[in-house]
Order: structure tokens, then C-alpha cells, then sequence
């Protein structure tokens, strides 16, 4: 389903670049697929998937389906609208999908957009040219597409398995050829068959159309030559089997088509507003995204840009090393800007030290001068007794035991030596 989804969309988004002028995906075509519904060995309808990429970019899309089969997954999805108009050849009557009637028209703004024409057994190349020319013709003149998709189901083709058609690779191919005389953009994609050997034989012969290119009827030996016995050739014969399509009853089929062209208005236009993204990026690949292990596209290589002191792959000897630059370089701080850094990283570092300091003042219990005893650490030679303390002396040793703390309690004045106090009473009673 992926690869023939894919193969449509990416083919139309060829076409919508104006990239090319024919997309060719012979594995889609899956036209019997519908929006909730699979069918007929369809899962995905990659037709009308393409056809609205399609519309991203053009204002008017032509469906030609040559399957035996009815196109019917795409003609319902377009049945209400006249920007795509649904053009089927095919068996009519107690065949798969039992869709495709004559008065089938399409709905609504859709009414004459949808043209079906019903066959019997046995229509052979003479009788289909009849018919394919001039009612595409008419299609063409009326309708005026600026796309055409074309489904090239080989299940019509002489021969195949479920199908009951009389037609040959030349017969067949002439649809491809009148339809690329128009110089419209042409999606071709693949359908229906089932006799493979005469699926590959039609679909090679329809590539060389569209490549306006000439090949030998005899096959060239390959590895699957001994299944195109006993013939080996490239072209197949008619079978012998009946036409039941009379000259009459494709003329009155044909007049009735061309009357309800008659009816179309014009060819209509569409409101300009903005175009969607393309389905498919052509430019998406994120290099900084792909697996390194991984080999890379050659687009991908050629957009990398090698490191300045990197050798290129030719040049990994000798002076070959890479002196222009591939990008501009950073621009490198001034010493203005490098020596305010610097300061301002050494007057944060001074802060915290400050800090810490604090932190831990706060947590150090206050000394008491009458407790404490000297250490080796704090006199390493005698240390001799404190000096008896003043009555001015006492004030102003509380003052700096508060101001060293300013967190802490309020400390009172440090009691002095028992000499200090009788001395004080003495001067205090005189």
C-alpha cells in the first residue's frame, strides 16, 4: 500500500513542480479502494489520493480508466464536484463491481461529470479506437483539464484471466499515445491484470510510448524468458472470440455521451486561496537528525559543510588542509568585557567569604575572661593573670563583647577578681 500510494503521490507532486511532463507508477491504480471500504483487491485508492495532490495546483483533473473494471472507488469520490471529471471504459452487466451504468452522471455540482460508457465482450482494437478517440476528444474540448490521470488496468488485454476483452498490447498502447498527443500533464498508473506475463509485456510497451521510444519485438534472454513461451516476443495475438459490441450500439452509446457533454455550462473555475504543502518534500532530509552510522544521499553530502581545520577527501596529504572558512566565525569578547568578568567573579567570591565568616561567629559560644585558660596554642610562653578591671574599663568591655555579636544575647559586664569588688565598696562609701 505504502509503495503505491506513495509512487502516485510523489508522481503527482512531479507534476504540480512542473518537474516532468509524464509520471509513470505502474504498481498503483488501485481504483476500486474506497474511503471506509476495501474492494476488488484494493486497500488504498492511491488514484484519488493523487488526484487531490493534483488539485492543490490545478484547477481541473481528468480521470481516464481503461480497466475492464469500473473505476468505481474513484468516481464515488468525485461524484459531487466538477473540479474532477471520471471517464470508464468497461464491462457492464453481471461483472465485478455491478457499477458504471450509462445514466450514472455524477450529482449535484458534480451532474455530467461523471461519464461511463458500458461494454459487452469481446470489443477488440478496431471497435475501442472508435470510441476512445473521439469521446476523449470531446472530453478534452469541453472539460479543458490542466492534469490528466490515466489507469492502464491490463486486465482489458486479450487472453487475461478475469477479463473478456479482445484487446492487444497495440490496441491497448493507442490510448496511452492519443492521450499524450494533448501535451497535458499525464500521470500513468498500473491496475488491473491478471495473466502476468502479459501484464509486463503491456506496461513495457506503454513505458516505451511515453518515452516515445522504439523496441524489438523479440525479448531479450533474462532470468523469467522461459515464461513468455513459446513465442518469446514482446506483442500478443487476438484470441478468436466474438465482438459482442455491434457498430450500433457503440454509436448510440457515443451520441448519448456527447449529449450530456452538451449540458456542461463551461469549463468552471475555481476561487484562488492558498496552496497546501506538497505532500512529499523533496528538501526535507534534517542532517542533524539522521544516524551517523548510516550512509547518507548524495544530496545530503553535498549540502554538509566541513569543519575549517578539517581535510577534504583529496587533499588529506601534503598542503591540502581547507584554509577558507564555510561560515562565519564567532565573534571572541573584548579585554574590556573579559577583565569586568573576572572582577566581578572575584568580588562574588570575596561575598561568600565574608559569609561564611559570619555563619560561623554565630555559631562560636562567647568567652568569659575568668573562665578561660591559656593554651600552649595561645601563649606559648608564661602567661600572666589578667589585670584587675577599672570601673570605666567595665563598660567598655561589655560594649565590645555586644558589638562582636550583634545576633547574640546582651551580656552583662564580666565579673573582675574578689580585690575589685571590696575595692569598689570602699571608694563607693567615702
Amino acid at each position: 500500500c505504502q509503495l503505491s500510494t506513495g509512487g502516485s503521490v510523489a508522481g503527482a507532486v512531479k507534476l504540480n513542480k512542473q518537474a516532468a511532463e509524464i509520471a509513470v507508477n505502474w504498481a498503483g491504480g488501485l481504483h476500486h479502494a474506497k474511503k471506509s471500504e476495501a474492494s476488488g483487491f484494493c486497500y488504498v485508492n492511491d488514484i484519488v489520493l493523487a488526484i487531490l495532490e493534483l488539485l492543490k495546483y490545478h484547477q481541473r483533473v481528468l480521470y481516464i480508466d481503461i480497466d475492464i473494471h469500473h473505476g468505481d472507488g474513484v468516481e464515488e469520490a468525485f461524484y459531487t464536484t466538477d473540479r474532477v471529471m471520471t471517464v470508464s471504459f468497461h464491462k457492464y452487466g453481471e461483472y465485478f463491481p455491478g457499477t458504471g451504468d450509462l445514466r450514472d452522471i455524477g450529482a449535484g455540482k458534480g451532474k455530467y461529470y461523471a461519464v461511463n460508457f458500458p461494454l459487452r465482450d469481446g470489443i477488440d482494437d478496431d471497435a475501442y479506437e472508435s470510441i476512445f478517440q473521439p469521446l476523449i476528444s470531446k472530453v478534452m474540448e469541453m472539460y479543458q483539464p490542466s492534469a490528466v490521470v490515466l489507469q492502464c488496468g491490463a486486465d482489458s488485454l486479450s487472453g487475461d484471466r478475469l477479463g473478456c476483452f479482445n484487446l492487444t498490447l497495440k490496441g491497448h498502447g493507442k490510448c496511452v499515445e492519443f492521450v499524450k498527443k494533448f501535451n497535458t500533464p499525464l500521470l500513468l498508473v498500473g491496475g488491473g491484470g491478471y495473466t502476468i506475463r502479459n501484464v509486463a509485456r503491456c506496461w513495457t510497451h506503454e513505458t516505451a510510448v511515453a518515452l516515445n521510444s522504439d523496441i524489438a519485438n523479440e525479448l531479450p534472454y533474462n532470468d523469467y524468458f522461459e515464461y513468455f513461451g513459446p513465442d518469446f516476443k514482446l506483442h500478443i495475438s487476438p484470441s478468436n472470440m466474438t465482438n459482442q459490441n455491434t457498430a450500433e450500439y457503440l454509436e448510440k452509446i457515443k451520441t448519448r455521451l456527447f449529449e450530456n457533454l452538451r449540458m456542461l455550462p463551461h469549463a468552471p473555475g475555481v476561487q484562488m486561496q492558498p496552496i497546501p504543502e506538497d505532500a512529499i518534500d523533496q528538501e526535507s532530509e534534517d542532517e542533524d537528525k539522521q544516524d551517523g552510522d548510516e550512509r547518507i544521499s548524495i544530496r545530503a553530502s553535498e549540502k554538509r559543510i566541513a569543519r575549517d581545520d578539517e581535510f577534504s577527501d583529496s587533499e588529506d596529504e601534503g598542503d591540502g588542509r581547507r584554509d577558507n572558512r564555510s561560515h562565519k566565525p564567532k565573534a571572541k569578547k573584548s579585554k574590556v568585557e573579559a577583565n569586568s568578568t573576572s572582577a566581578s567573579n572575584a568580588n562574588n567570591n570575596e561575598t561568600k567569604d565574608k559569609n561564611n565568616d559570619e555563619l560561623k561567629k554565630k555559631d562560636e559560644p562567647i568567652a568569659d575572661s575568668t573562665d578561660k585558660k591559656p593554651t600552649t596554642a595561645d601563649t606559648p610562653a608564661e602567661v600572666a593573670e589578667p589585670e584587675p578591671l577599672k570601673a570605666g574599663d567595665e563598660k567598655s568591655e561589655s560594649t565590645k563583647i555586644e558589638s562582636s555579636s550583634p545576633n547574640s544575647q546582651t551580656v552583662g559586664p564580666t565579673p573582675g577578681p574578689k580585690g575589685d569588688v571590696v575595692e569598689k565598696e570602699k571608694k563607693t562609701s567615702s
